[in-house]
């Protein structure tokens, strides 16, 4: 019998690809695996794309609602894109072709926070999911599902659709068996009860995640690899950064508001977080733990040395680096890394309960700490927000980072007002570029501008800032909360749109 599919009755059903995606129709609402492009489905997405295009060429409509954990890869949101088989999209997207779908109005963009994406299926806000497909390792009898890299949304999905397909990836290592933590207790109001996760490294749940057999339509086997993404090596500027971030929480540590190895830390992706990674491995700091969405290579640096003793995510973003040693020490990783739903991961109760130190990149700030983290110029979405809404509005202490220019000088990444706003300034603690940092917490809107100015804009545009912030002072007197000047207050996008520099 298949070593990986051991249930009689779903080893019965395996067959194509091809075949597997006749079960899906036009119109309908598709849930897939795949977070940050670690457990997407690999070959069902294709197979998919391929008969989207010859309906097309038939005359024929055919466009599907697609529902994720988060971003997959060009094997599954850009086949997917490049056929034009999407109508409308959710949570999270970082495929290029289908963000400039999005960004034409081609397809419709729900940009949710992670934390939200489930419980919002649940509450039918996105319709009837008709079909999941679904990455897993293993299929054991009973329905009993071995999870893959990641496990995003993927229970969600797996108890709502009509229809399931199910793809068996033997490129997954098989010892990722007892790797997962799918808890089942979730529930809508009024019904919930408080999640029993005290510690990053609790097990409040199952190693597997459940399928009814009878709604399995489709087994495919594959053996591809996830899209691993490598990382540069940290620049003078990120590291300036992360230099930074550490003396901060240095002194968080001096003034008593953290132990000395720290609080859960959650890390977005990008070579920026893993410079702050790999400055916190060559640091004092010890016995951390994680509790993340993404298991970064910084991250596994930091398991393999000691450094991090636990790692709590829904997903592996790993380079191919990264995924070689991963599975070359797999069983020292086990009881080390655990993998749970992205609605536990990216829980709001358990961010505030457990204290977790948040650190996410923006694209822009303002002077009063308003952040953009998914907009280029207000109306052109990059990514999405993802999960970084979940953390920061509910960290003990977080961190929004980027360079203080992009686009070799042309834009400033600290502005007199966001574009479009993410995170309120009331939800924004501290601002860092590698100008320096700027702690809002316990400020006023006048005070948070004047350190936002001082401490993290580029000097080719701090000067102009301060002038507009005191002009805007003097402007109305009767207004002087948080003032601005509305007729100039972005005429530093119109500026980079109509010349190219702001």
């Amino acid at each position: 019998m298949n070593s990986r599919i051991t249930d009689p009755l779903l080893l019965s059903r395996v067959m194509s690809a091809a075949d597997a995606v006749q079960h899906i129709q036009p119109g309908d609402n598709v849930g897939m695996s795949g977070f940050t492009g670690a457990g997407y489905p690999k070959e069902v997405p294709t197979a998919l794309g391929q008969r989207v295009v010859a309906a097309h060429q038939r005359g024929e409509e055919f466009q599907i609602g697609l529902w994720t954990g988060a971003s997959t890869a060009p094997d599954a949101d850009g086949v997917l894109a490049e056929a034009r088989a999407i109508s409308s999209r959710m949570p999270y997207n970082s495929d290029p072709t289908l963000r400039a779908l999005i960004n034409a109005g081609e397809v419709d963009y729900v940009d949710a926070h992670l934390s939200h994406s489930a419980p919002h299926m649940w509450f039918g806000f996105y319709g009837r999911l008709n079909v999941a497909v679904v990455e897993v390792t293993a299929v054991l009898p009973g329905g009993m599902l071995v999870p893959s890299s990641s496990v995003g949304n993927n229970k969600t999905w797996l108890d709502q659709a009509d229809k399931v397909i199910l793809e068996v990836n033997h490129w997954q290592p098989r010892e990722f068996e007892g790797f997962h933590d799918v808890y089942y207790k979730t529930a809508l109001p009024p019904h919930r009860v408080p999640i029993p996760l005290d510690d990053p490294t609790d097990r409040i749940g199952e190693p597997y995640l459940r399928v009814d057999p009878a709604k399995v339509v489709a087994v495919v086997e594959t053996r591809a690899p996830d899209r691993n993404s490598d990382f540069t090596a940290p620049d003078a500027v990120s590291e300036a950064i992360a230099g930074h971030v550490l003396d901060f929480l240095r002194h968080e540590v001096a003034a008593g508001r953290m132990p000395p190895e720290l609080l859960p830390i959650q890390s977005g992706v990008g070579n920026v977080a893993n410079a702050v990674l790999a400055g916190l491995g060559s640091s004092e700091f010890t016995d951390l733990v994680a509790f993340t969405e993404v298991i970064q290579d910084g991250m596994l640096d930091l398991l393999d040395s000691g450094t991090l003793r636990f790692a709590s995510a829904t997903s592996f973003g790993l380079s191919s680096a990264g995924v070689k040693r991963f599975m070359d020490g797999i069983d020292g990783y086990k009881g080390r890394i655990l993998l749970r739903s992205e609605e536990i991961s990216n829980h709001p109760e358990l961010v505030r309960r457990l204290g977790v130190i948040a650190m996410n990149g923006m694209i822009e700030a303002d002077i009063y700490g308003h952040v953009n983290s998914t907009h280029v110029m207000g109306s052109a979405v990059m990514n999405g927000i993802g999960g970084s809404g979940d953390f920061a509005r509910n960290a003990y202490l977080n961190f929004f980072v980027s360079p203080s220019t992009a686009k070799n000088g042309a834009i400033s990444s600290i502005v007199p007002m966001a574009s479009h706003v993410d995170h309120t300034e009331h939800d924004v603690h501290v601002l860092v570029t590698e100008r320096g940092l700027a702690d809002l917490r316990g400020l006023s809107p006048h005070d948070r501008a004047r350190r936002v100015i001082a401490s993290c804009a580029h000097p080719s545009y701090a000067d102009r800032l301060t002038d507009y912030l005191d002009r805007a002072i003097a402007a109305r007197p009767t207004a002087r909360h948080t003032p601005h000047l509305l007729g100039e207050a972005l005429s530093w996008h119109q500026r980079y749109l109509d010349t190219g520099r702001m």
